[in-house]
């Protein structure tokens, strides 16, 4: 938990934008797994924690903000509760410890709120627990605040230092877990015993996954969490793996490497299309530009590349603009990176990546940018350009020759199997450009080979 005056002073902040009425901050309860007592891991609400830092279930605040008083809501645990549970702080002694001045039992927060004539701020529900409390407490008349969640996303959009070390220190973790991917990664090897590793690792250093990893042979599926695949040489092995830190902020880290340790010369082309997509992206990470504009770039290279390559024809910008690089770069260039992995995107995706008024593109590929908007320092972000070779998309734009001006369907068949590439990294946008967090994580083709050396 950070200290009690970074929390007091958010809260601060939060009171001076929103400005009139009280802002209702509800925080997550146990959730049953398969049996009421049988729960998924606790995780507190990022947005309760940034501005409480209170990581128990079973807590409320509640925040006036012509006062900036504060109000935590909750009960100290029965003599029942601690012997299973053991004993914790008194909810009493939770409000001293962050700076709010007073507290009461759970079962005066509805009387509180009915009792007060004003406007009452609460956030969208993502749970169905906190949308039967809003339900309970409002009667059905759920309408959550524009004004808070702008305020919100205004807020923690911009990481202060005592944050950006905590993503440091996620990160410290995260690398070990990505060397000991490459270090264990050999033919025949499961998918699932170095994701067993990398968790276990992450677990005794006493942090957690920050998501479910993906790693996987099959890297042109984007979001892949099945590990049941034995490893073969002459495939790549494709990682998306990050941890948490102490105080839940996540880290979020791809790299892509060959199961036997040495690029094939095929793999080498693609993987050195994806390095120079990621630079030319990079140099436009900076205060002032558009993500947007770094996405386009990272997708014209890829054009560039593949047209080298004889994958693809006709003017680069042209086929950026009629959506051809979608096919084998279908997803966003990043996403922003905080006590969520993708920050804040309980608010409204939308809302947290895309500029007011500013209409997301139903172009295919380019509609999935979650991040358009202007840069500006603070904020800490993922850059994360890929290519892939997906046999279903592949197979249904070719039978309709879509976009045939620019795509050579004949030698695209032939990487049929090829899998995908995917290399991100985590980004600091600063006043003078921006910085890449964390420990040097094997990259290059040369560091990735060397640090696979020692599987043979």
């Amino acid at each position: 938990m950070f200290e009690k005056n970074i929390l007091i002073n958010r809260r601060s902040r939060i009171c001076d934008e929103v400005q009139s009425g009280l802002i209702f901050l509800y925080g997550n309860n146990p959730v049953p797994m398969n049996y009421p007592s049988n729960t998924l891991r606790f995780r507190q609400d990022s947005n309760f924690l940034y501005y409480c830092g209170l990581d128990f279930p079973g807590l409320n605040v509640i925040i006036d903000t012509d006062s900036k008083r504060s109000v935590l809501f909750g009960d100290d645990l029965t003599s029942d509760d601690i012997v299973w549970e053991g004993s914790r702080i008194s909810i009493m002694d939770m409000a001293i410890r962050v700076g709010i001045e007073e507290s009461m039992p759970t079962s005066k927060l509805e009387q509180y709120l009915s009792s007060y004539i004003g406007k009452i701020h609460y956030l969208p529900a993502y749970r169905a627990d906190h949308i039967n409390l809003l339900k309970s407490l409002f009667k059905n008349n759920i309408h959550t605040s524009k004004e808070l969640i702008s305020s919100v996303i205004a807020q923690r959009s911009i990481k202060a230092p005592e944050e950006i070390l905590e993503i440091e220190s996620a990160l410290e973790i995260t690398a070990e877990m990505h060397k000991l991917a490459m270090q264990n990664s050999s033919d025949g090897v499961t998918e699932q015993s170095v994701v067993g590793k990398m968790e276990g690792y992450a677990l005794s250093n006493g942090s957690r996954l920050a998501y479910p990893s993906i790693f996987t042979i099959n890297g042109e599926i984007l979001h892949n969490n099945n590990y049941h695949n034995f490893m073969k040489n002459g495939q790549l092995l494709l990682n998306d793996s990050g941890a948490e830190s102490s105080n839940y902020y996540a880290s979020d880290i791809t790299r892509t490497f060959p199961v036997s340790g040495k690029f094939s010369s095929q793999q080498k082309e693609i993987y050195s299309i994806v390095f120079k997509m990621q630079e030319a992206a990079l140099k436009l990470c900076k205060a002032g530009n558009s993500f947007k504009s770094a996405h386009l770039e990272a997708s014209r290279i890829a054009v560039e590349g593949l047209k080298n390559l004889g994958l693809m024809r006709g003017d680069p910008d042209n086929a950026v603009q009629n959506g051809a690089h979608a096919l084998f770069f279908p997803h966003g260039l990043g996403h922003m990176l905080g006590l969520d992995v993708h920050d804040m995107e309980g608010l409204g995706e939308d809302l947290v990546g895309y500029e007011f008024g500013s209409d997301r593109s139903d172009q295919f590929g380019l509609a999935y940018l979650r991040l358009s908007k202007e840069l500006k320092s603070g904020f800490v972000i993922t850059v994360e350009p890929g290519i892939y070779f997906i046999p279903h998309l592949i197979e249904d734009w070719a039978s309709t020759n879509k976009l045939v001006d620019f795509i050579i369907y004949d030698e695209v068949k032939k990487y049929k199997g090829f899998g995908g590439i995917r290399i991100e990294d985590n980004v600091h946008i600063t006043e003078n450009g921006h910085e890449i967090l964390g420990p040097n994580i094997p990259k290059t083709i040369s560091e990735i080979e060397t640090c696979m050396a020692g599987n043979a």
